[in-house]
């Protein structure tokens, strides 16, 4: 089968309408996922492989990152990794790598650290792959960028341990910890979307656990949500979908979602919420992304992918609304084909009007 992208498919389903058929959906796909695919080998660097899989697995998009930190962890690629690296080497000239100690005292815990911090060089995004990838997007495919981690990164540069405690004993050094990280990433995004096709932005960062949100939600509303609305508000302005990833237990923070503009959240943490539930008290608010819980992917049977993407398929596909796809990522330890069983079976029994 030819597959022919078309965004339209996607913005047509978050307005909650049906489009021709059900849109798939990741942020993430593993580059040996890719390659298995397309029985060549994709890499980081291979932008028209890259878009090749993802036309031909279907898909209306391909995510790419800017920003201080790419997707799911902190890698070698990440840009703010070059910059910690500096600060723990201390000026020492070494290839050796520093451990980032993110569980207690990370790199900022205290006033002095604050300031010395490279904020400036930390700043400078690399945004050379979204002007490279455009020879090679067909006509009606989009690029969805993956950025603003503002809470991720910013208890990271601090530590968990330190950032937690800093937000009943130093709140003023989380506050502006907080505005150095939330202005380079809106800044970010500000010079991102002046970029050619640009379809959206999806914001990647996990605030809860499965039992619930990782910290007080009055802290998230008080220095997180603002820099959201405002990144909200520039994809508004210029016709654009704005996403959310969080992992874990949202529903305390769902109505902030809805009031801050997001037009769909991912994945609805198959581990800890209903996407029924979800799809039924707020599916007419907002649009579902994902679900297919990422260990079935890796541990079940093909059979057993398609009988649950069927099932969502049927229960949550109807109406619009929604676009299938991991519950949370496309991983390397994924079996390729539970990943294929799960594509195709959206591309065989997703076309509207749904009749599972």
């Amino acid at each position: 089968m030819m597959m022919q992208p078309d965004f339209n498919r996607l913005k047509k389903a978050l307005r909650h309408e049906e489009p021709d058929r059900l849109p798939l959906a990741e942020a993430l796909v593993a580059y040996e996922i890719q390659s298995s695919f397309l029985d060549k080998k994709v890499a980081d660097s291979d932008l028209k492989s890259q878009v090749e899989f993802w036309v031909n697995a279907g898909y209306d998009f391909i995510p790419l990152t800017v920003g201080m930190m790419s997707p799911g962890e902190i890698t070698k690629e990440s840009s703010i990794f070059g910059v910690v690296q500096k600060v723990l080497k201390k000026g020492k000239e070494t290839e050796e790598i520093v451990p980032w100690d993110i569980e207690e005292k990370g790199v900022i815990s205290d006033s002095g650290d604050e300031e010395r911090f490279p904020w400036e060089e930390a700043a400078k995004l690399d945004f050379s792959k979204f002007h490279d990838i455009q020879p090679f997007l067909p006509e009606k495919m989009k690029i969805i960028a993956c950025s603003g981690k503002i809470f991720t990164l910013t208890w990271m540069l601090m530590g968990f341990q330190n950032f937690c405690l800093s937000l009943y004993l130093q709140e003023e050094l989380l506050a502006r910890v907080f505005k150095k990280v939330g202005e380079i990433q809106v800044l970010g995004a500000r010079q991102l979307l002046k970029i050619p096709n640009i379809g959206g932005l999806w914001v990647v960062d996990d605030l809860s656990y499965g039992s619930g949100p990782m910290v007080d939600p009055k802290f998230l509303r008080k220095y997180v949500f603002p820099w959201y609305e405002e990144l909200a508000s520039m994809c508004k302005q210029k016709g654009l979908i704005f996403l959310l990833h969080s992992d874990g237990n949202i529903w305390p923070m769902m109505d902030d979602f809805i009031s801050i503009g997001f037009d769909a959240i991912h994945p609805i943490d198959p581990t800890c919420m209903d996407i029924n539930e979800v799809k039924e008290k707020v599916g007419k608010k907002l649009g579902i992304l994902g679900n297919i819980h990422t260990d079935l992917l890796a541990t079940g049977t093909p059979e057993e992918v398609r009988e649950l993407t069927k099932k969502r398929i049927k229960e949550i596909g109807p109406g619009g609304g929604y676009a299938l796809g991991s519950g949370n990522s496309v991983p390397n330890w994924a079996q390729f084909g539970n990943y294929q069983a799960m594509r195709e079976t959206v591309l065989k029994y997703g076309i509207y009007p749904i009749k599972i």
